[in-house]
């Protein structure tokens, strides 16, 4: 099934050579389906990059999927133009009344900073605290999950001397 992107963001071009369907706004209009509406918070600096990588994937499933970027107000990065963070992106303040499917918190090069001292922890923390009544499903991945464990659990970072990645064993200990 296809995606449905914001007309002429720069995804656009690399999915069609990828053979994933693409929709625009026109076009999914004139479909009688609702489609699964998703959310990316993309804290990401190379936003293009990310939102590609995550169009990808999110444009290879059997649904009709809905794709709002999200960015946030209380930063703007430095490494993604204006006009494209202005043209295809929306503040949290935009959405903050609509329901998702699906919410997705990119990681962020922030690793070794104190939650605290990341410029839009207080904002991100109220996206977090809305994302559990407005928000079907979420997932976190790299430093956004590390920010959703200190959030919802209290359970900090432990710094290591080299990056760790994979998927590891764990075990739930309480079920709310």
């Amino acid at each position: 099934m296809p995606i449905k992107i914001p007309t002429n963001l720069p995804a656009t071009d690399v999915l069609i050579k990828e053979r994933i369907l693409v929709l625009d706004e026109d076009a999914a209009m004139r479909q009688d389906i609702r489609p699964m509406r998703v959310a990316v918070l993309n804290l990401m600096p190379d936003k293009i990059t990310t939102e590609t990588q995550l169009a990808r994937v999110l444009g290879a499933t059997p649904l009709q999927v809905e794709l709002t970027l999200l960015r946030t107000g209380s930063y703007v990065g430095k490494n993604t133009q204006e006009s494209h963070l202005f043209g295809f992106y929306k503040v949290w303040d935009d959405v903050k009344h609509q329901k998702f499917d699906m919410l997705i918190v990119t990681g962020a090069p922030v690793e070794t900073m104190d939650f605290d001292s990341v410029q839009y922890w207080g904002e991100l923390t109220q996206i977090l605290d809305w994302s559990a009544t407005n928000v079907f499903s979420t997932m976190f991945i790299c430093w956004g999950a590390q920010a959703a464990l200190n959030h919802f659990h209290g359970i900090n970072k432990t710094p290591l001397d080299k990056k760790k990645f994979g998927v590891f064993m764990h075990e739930r200990l309480d079920f709310y």
